[in-house]
């Protein structure tokens, strides 16, 4: 049975889905579900994810939310033995992954969330605290990925965490102002990942976030 994916394009954590399931080659059915008419919060939705949130995996009926959590099922059900993406045996490795991914959904995601659920939701613009706490959070990132000094976030393999943290810059990155210049690791990191053949499946998403931020966003960044 081909997986199900629930989501909407604009949804950064959906892209990151998006991108890891075209390097692992599945074949996926996707479902929309649009969290701004607010169908996430359907009964019959949060009957399959208490969370309502997107992207949701239904793979022939197994249940998975959040994107990080279901990207690493993808690579264990449909990854190579040891895939890189995110291998069973290499445990520092893998506990680096993990890292970037909680600097992910802990930092930069979270406070992405802050400012585009209400926004998206009730129309509530966001304060100028939250972008500086946005900022804040690349500038982290931008201090790792210089640690790091290497083409992807773990080391010169590509693993899943690359694909979550490339849909939150080119997404959330918006509501940064300047970030490409005032944060030149990010920038080169972005660029590098522009490269790859699997950014392509990203492309709609990001624009789609454009177009909201364009619709619902009035206060000036």
């Amino acid at each position: 049975m081909t997986p199900k994916v629930y989501g909407i394009y604009g949804s950064p954590p959906f892209g990151a889905v998006l991108m890891c399931a075209n390097v692992l080659k599945i074949k996926i059915n996707i479902e929309i579900v649009n969290i701004l008419s607010k169908a996430h919060l359907k009964e019959d939705f949060v009957q399959k994810n208490p969370q309502h949130t997107v992207p949701l995996l239904d793979d022939d009926g197994f249940l998975l939310a959040d994107s990080h959590a279901i990207n690493g099922y993808l690579v264990g059900t449909y990854g190579s033995k040891n895939d890189p993406l995110y291998p069973k045996d290499d445990i520092k490795r893998r506990a680096l992954i993990d890292h970037r991914m909680y600097l992910d959904c802990g930092i930069i995601a979270a406070r992405g969330f802050v400012i585009t659920r209400p926004l998206g939701l009730d129309g509530i613009q966001p304060v100028q605290p939250s972008f500086d706490d946005l900022k804040e959070g690349f500038a982290t990132l931008d201090r790792q990925i210089r640690q790091e000094n290497s083409k992807y976030i773990v080391g010169n393999e590509l693993s899943i965490a690359d694909f979550s943290i490339t849909s939150s810059v080119t997404c959330w990155g918006v509501f940064v102002k300047n970030w490409e210049n005032e944060f030149p690791n990010i920038k080169a990191y972005i660029d590098r990942m522009k490269q790859e053949a699997w950014f392509e499946v990203h492309t709609e998403g990001i624009n789609a976030f454009q177009r909201f931020v364009n619709a619902k966003l009035q206060v000036a960044l």
